[in-house]
């Protein structure tokens, strides 16, 4: 079994944001136990010592605890936590059962409107598109503007050529370049009628009301790192969120 995935990323890593997803969204309650390691292993095709690391991860989060001879558990209150420590790991990484399909290959050309809300001081932009499919079916498509100098590190990669499948998104390929990590995220969310580009690779007619998701990625340094827009068919596609009354001290994260 290998220490990795397809991508660059670290087989323990891959299967630890599997385990956070399932627990984000209350398929583990507090007190459940999680599947064995064995279990796990077979699962994602990984040795089980690779599942063990994965889960060493969870508790160092306080999301999970083990019991020796017994198994491991979900933390009560795991789910909210998670809300809290793994937001921008689950926009930065691909769950496992979805692919992307790059649909317009990166390329630099002038966006004053992309160039403003990366706070550059040019007006040129380097633009890369790409669909995201699960169970076969496309259900978002993604544009996504980067400065010129996080562009060059992708640049003449073969993964950025059109039609070119993937599992990560462009942040998840870029982040390993950056001087500083992704550290925040600002998301605003409208909803937008369907251009005629973005309803040709939906497969949905021109002028379909779409779910718009933009989101802006700063860096540790507050810096812009990356703009990518999203267009969501709202008829496969659910945004949810659960939110409750926190602690006195920890009030001030929601």
């Amino acid at each position: 079994m290998g220490d990795r995935n397809n991508g660059n990323e670290p087989a323990h890593r891959r299967v630890s944001l599997a385990l956070r997803e399932q627990i984000a969204a209350g398929h583990f309650h507090g007190g459940r136990q999680l599947p064995t390691e064995l279990s796990l292993a077979e699962e994602f095709a990984v040795s089980r010592q690779t599942v063990r690391r994965a889960f060493y991860d969870l508790v160092a989060d306080g999301l999970v605890y083990r019991i020796p001879g017994r198994g491991t558990f979900v933390s009560e209150g795991a789910s909210m936590r998670l809300r809290r420590l793994g937001h921008i790991e689950a926009l930065t990484n691909l769950p496992s059962d979805t692919t992307t399909e790059i649909v317009a290959p990166l390329r630099r050309r002038i966006d004053i409107e992309a160039a403003s809300r990366l706070r550059l001081d040019s007006d040129f932009v380097s633009t890369i598109t790409y669909v995201r499919r699960h169970a076969g079916g496309v259900f978002v498509t993604t544009t996504v503007h980067l400065p010129d100098a996080h562009a060059r590190h992708l640049s003449g990669g073969t993964e950025m050529q059109s039609g070119e499948i993937g599992s990560q998104t462009i942040i998840g390929l870029l982040e390993p370049h950056l001087a500083s990590p992704v550290a925040d995220l600002v998301q605003s969310i409208t909803v937008a009628p369907a251009a005629e580009d973005i309803a040709h690779y939906l497969g949905c007619p021109t002028g379909h009301p779409l779910l718009r998701a933009d989101r802006l990625y700063l860096d540790s340094d507050g810096q812009v790192v990356e703009l990518a827009v999203n267009y969501y068919l709202p008829e496969n596609y659910t945004y949810r969120i659960t939110m409750g009354r926190s602690r006195q001290s920890e009030a001030s994260n929601y």
